[in-house]
């Protein structure tokens, strides 16, 4: 039986090792992220691949990194897989790393590669207001996302999803396809090809700070904004000194100085058209539909909210 070692750790992987683990394939080892504090400091949280494989019986290693190269090498040579899957792991492989399968490491990419190569290619598609994505399967080799492609799956981005909802769908479209490509590879039906590398773009890692809304931008870019940050780190602005997260908004065409609150049901107005908010979280406060919120916020028409 054909030994397939699995490395990921968000839940974005776990359809996909699902996928492979039910159809049987023999799957000896998993590489996760090393569980990490919970924000009190109580308890170790397990990723959510490493829960999936407690669960499911299947041995787990969560080294830090590959510092200790000679000894995840060994490892893994012992192991004589026949293919490594790559979902997410958040680890660089080291180049002496990715001939120790016989058939390579193989990276399930979020993207339509070249576009978006990078940490955060599903939250930058919704950013770009971009119309469709998908995923890629490629040969992972030293350079970030660079490697040759065999197969690529397209779908369309809806005018609401958002990071979390496309994730999903991401997701389980490749735990759809995998098997089958899984089984292409092993038996040398499948072509890799080389990208385009003239027409790559990137999708650089979320930074916390790009989540603050600047009013004077247009309406479809602070709810591609909204959408692509969701859950975390969120979109979000300032008034009176407390911090209120935006979790879901639509546009709609008032138009007034930026950042002026059109009427009492919170519909601001940006550079071009406005936003009605429908979901809003206080800081430190429980995430509110805005019919709730209304009732206790100091947030009200003709406010305006850049330097409020």
């Amino acid at each position: 039986m054909k030994k397939i070692v699995f490395m990921g750790t968000p839940s974005f992987a776990v359809p996909i090792l699902k996928s492979i683990f039910q159809e049987g394939f023999n799957i000896p080892l998993v590489y996760t992220q090393p569980p990490s504090k919970s924000n009190r400091g109580y308890k170790m949280n397990k990723s959510p691949v490493h829960k999936f494989c407690v669960e499911n019986n299947l041995s787990v290693r969560t080294p830090k990194n590959f510092k200790k190269f000679d000894e995840e090498k060994k490892i893994l040579e012992k192991l004589e897989a026949d293919i490594a899957i790559v979902v997410a792991y958040g680890q660089i492989l080291p180049k002496n790393i990715l001939n120790v399968c016989k058939k390579g490491f193989i990276n399930i990419h979020a993207s339509l590669l070249p576009r978006l190569r990078g940490a955060a290619p599903i939250q930058r598609s919704i950013i770009n207001l971009n119309t469709e994505t998908g995923i890629s399967i490629m040969q992972i080799n030293e350079k970030l996302d660079q490697g040759k492609v065999c197969s690529q799956y397209k779908i369309n981005i809806n005018k609401n999803d958002n990071a979390e909802d496309l994730s999903l769908r991401l997701s389980n479209l490749a735990s759809e396809k995998i098997v089958k490509d899984i089984e292409d590879i092993l038996e040398n039906k499948k072509r890799f090809l080389e990208q385009d590398h003239s027409k790559a773009t990137y999708a650089n890692k979320i930074n916390k700070d790009e989540g603050q809304i600047d009013w004077k931008d247009k309406a479809e870019n602070i709810i591609g904004k909204i959408n692509g940050l969701y859950p975390i780190p969120g979109a979000w602005f300032y008034f009176e000194g407390e911090r209120y997260k935006i979790l879901k908004a639509n546009i709609s065409n008032s138009n007034s100085n930026p950042g002026t609150v059109l009427n009492d049901s919170i519909e601001i107005s940006c550079g071009i058209n406005s936003i009605k908010i429908l979901e809003i979280q206080r800081e430190g406060k429980k995430v509110q539909n805005i019919k709730d919120f209304i009732l206790g916020t100091k947030i009200k028409k003709g406010v305006n909210l850049i330097n409020a």
